[in-house]
């Protein structure tokens, strides 16, 4: 049986067609196998299929004799820190994250919450559970709930990475964009005002509904933007922030409703572990670079490059000894969070930004707009990515000064630079373009990208 539903790092699928509980019970299976399993964490997403998934995968690891350590709905990242917290062989959240209704999903992870990625163990899961061959069964599998245990933990290990202190009156709206952050934020929340810290929070689209009736939470949508923007506007909040469906992504609006782009928060989030650490090492994705690049070499860290996606990111982090990585599209990962990605910890720690510096978020941002403005992750969907790439690498690839292939294809043109690159997750063609300080350029240049990657092949 070939598993269509096995992807570059993690398991992502069309419910009916690539993923079913059949499929789920061979993952479960498989995972057990392949690792040499005894316990494992597991936690789903909101989604209608979610629940039905989990209990296949947890079927299959019972009779693999794993006992099973249950969070229930959760999101990726309270997995993550539970595999970690609770010695587990590894770790297993049913999400299909922002994907269509129609799709889902699983990350997962080994012992010590490492990533399992195509190179570092999914492949050899994929293939156990291809073969199918997984014998009569073996005693002493159970399932156990310790989602309550769990959570618990995993509050108080956020509550680490923020000085409450330092923290001021904050108005934040938040919108939970009915997947799986209410719950959480709620225990954070309360932590929080527990701790005293002086935040008031305006929760929007809050409930967990699977049948997403406000849309898939996916704030990295230009369309899906204006409902958090608008709502921090009518509130004259100081700040508001919006998860997608599993939460590991947090995605940051200004005081008037502005959306940051994520590059902005990763040059943030690292000059914050600059002034503590000094020298530090940071690992960024090479979609946008120049803004953390120059950030980094400012603060005499040292900037590492990564290939886009969380396992890549993970291992990275784990092999420099990074104290922080960060990705455009909103993926923040942190050491001292079992190396792993958080939505959570991001807005805390631009809080206390807030608080120490006593600006707004706009004016944290806004001489990095200025210096290196960007396009934002603009997506095609092609007949032809091959033939797309190649017509934009003809027209540009001889006048670049630099030409990386680490993921996609990135040109640098001197003032201005591109990333090109076939999505890991979606059938989809994203072009990410920035410049130094030129606004009038960048427009220009996306203009032409834009007619190169249409031209003739447009659906």
């Amino acid at each position: 049986m070939t598993l269509t539903c096995f992807k570059a790092y993690d398991i992502r699928g069309k419910l009916g067609v690539d993923l079913d509980t059949g499929i789920a019970r061979r993952i479960g299976h498989g995972f057990a196998t392949a690792l040499d399993a005894r316990r494992v964490v597991l936690g789903r997403d909101i989604r209608a299929s979610s629940q039905d998934l989990a209990d296949a995968v947890a079927e299959a690891l019972i009779a693999e004799g794993v006992e099973v350590l249950d969070l229930g709905l959760a999101g990726t990242e309270e997995m993550y820190f539970a595999v970690t917290h609770f010695g587990a062989d590894g770790g297993i959240e049913v999400t299909a994250s922002h994907n269509p209704m129609d799709y889902n999903g699983m990350k997962m992870v080994r012992e010590g919450s490492a990533p399992l990625g195509s190179a570092s163990g999914l492949e050899a899961v994929r293939l156990a559970a291809e073969a199918g061959d997984f014998g009569p069964g073996k005693p002493g599998g159970q399932r156990r709930d310790v989602a309550d245990q769990a959570r618990a933990a995993y509050v108080a290990r956020l509550m680490e990475f923020v000085d409450v202190p330092a923290l001021r009156p904050l108005k934040i709206v938040v919108n939970s964009g009915n997947g799986a952050a209410g719950p959480t934020f709620d225990a954070l929340a309360a932590a929080l005002d527990s701790a005293g810290a002086p935040l008031e929070f305006i929760r929007l689209h809050h409930a967990p509904d699977g049948s997403f009736p406000n849309g898939i939470p996916n704030p990295l949508l230009p369309e899906n933007q204006p409902v958090t923007g608008n709502a921090v506007r009518d509130a004259g909040a100081d700040m508001g922030i919006a998860f997608d469906g599993d939460f590991d992504r947090c995605f940051f609006f200004d005081e008037t409703g502005a959306f940051i782009d994520g590059e902005y928060i990763v040059g943030l989030l690292a000059s914050a572990f600059l002034a503590r650490e000094p020298g530090a090492k940071i690992v960024h994705d090479p979609r946008v670079v120049w803004n953390t690049q120059d950030i980094v070499a400012q603060a005499d860290g040292t900037a590492i490059q990564s290939r886009t996606g969380h396992a890549f990111l993970k291992a990275a982090l784990r092999e420099h000894g990074a104290v922080y990585g960060g990705e455009m599209s909103a993926h923040h990962y942190f050491r001292d969070f079992v190396h792993c990605d958080s939505g959570m910890i991001p807005w805390l720690l631009v809080a206390e930004l807030m608080g120490r510096s006593n600006l707004p978020l706009s004016a944290l941002v806004a001489e990095r707009r200025a210096a290196f403005p960007s396009s934002g992750e603009i997506n095609f969907v092609v007949i032809d990515p091959d033939a797309a790439r190649a017509r934009v690498e003809a027209a540009f690839a001889p006048e670049a000064r630099g030409r990386d292939e680490m993921d996609g294809l990135s040109l640098d043109m001197g003032d201005w630079r591109f990333n090109l690159r076939v999505s890991n997750t979606e059938p989809l063609l994203r072009l990410n373009v920035e410049s130094r300080g030129d606004r009038k350029l960048l427009d220009r240049q996306v203009a032409v990208l834009r007619a190169l990657i249409d031209e003739g092949e447009a659906i």
